[in-house]
């Protein structure tokens, strides 16, 4: 009885508080955007580019990549259209994944880096198209050349990233712009005009 009796108290003295007990366990995930954390959110470098296409004088599909974009995000999840969204992207993150082909990517012929050395965008109307998904209005600035864009936008999921710990919201995007409205009118018609972006990216909360 005795020897009950003390591991009793041993198992009492050891235990956590009873707050401690009671603590909610870490933010898990969510997919639903309404009860996403509003504020003003930066993208993860790592984690946030674009792939791009087009047709390659009709023999194939040609894939690129865009990286080292820096974006932010003002998100209010409540009413989506107070939402804003801003991007930068210097020439140099136009990759056609082959050297020689970034050397006329990003000559005169297309980018013309010397001149115009980045690229940006800025939304201005965010109108939701369903529970996950909104439709992002705004101006595309590139090569000298501004021009309204509409990227169609998922939301994927919300919460503390299982790596750093930071609250993170996911996103992924489809855009269709035409090159020429840019004066990227190289090798038309031949080479498509046409070039879709993928997006894929993850936003920390600025603030804790």
């Amino acid at each position: 009885m005795q020897r009950a009796t003390a591991l009793a108290w041993l198992c009492l003295a050891l235990a956590p508080p009873a707050s401690a007990q009671e603590a909610a366990p870490p933010t898990a995930p969510v997919t639903d955007p309404t009860q996403v954390r509003p504020g003003r959110y930066v993208l993860d470098p790592a984690h946030g580019r674009i792939t791009w296409s087009l047709s390659h004088f009709g023999y194939s599909t040609y894939y690129g990549q865009i990286t080292g974009v820096a974006a932010a995000l003002d998100l209010d999840p409540r009413t989506p259209a107070q939402s804003r969204v801003t991007a930068r992207i210097g020439a140099e993150g136009f990759d056609a994944l082959d050297a020689e082909l970034n050397r006329t990517l990003r000559g005169p012929d297309f980018l013309d880096a010397v001149r115009f050395p980045a690229a940006t965008f800025a939304s201005r109307v965010v109108e939701p198209t369903g529970p996950t998904t909104a439709r992002i209005q705004g101006d595309l600035d590139l090569r000298g050349v501004t021009r309204p864009v509409v990227v169609d936008a998922t939301f994927t999921q919300a919460g503390l990233h299982p790596l750093d710990r930071r609250y993170t919201v996911g996103f992924e995007g489809r855009a269709v712009l035409r090159r020429s409205e840019f004066g990227l009118g190289a090798f038309l018609p031949a080479l498509g005009d046409e070039v879709t972006l993928r997006i894929e990216g993850e936003f920390k909360a600025e603030a804790p």
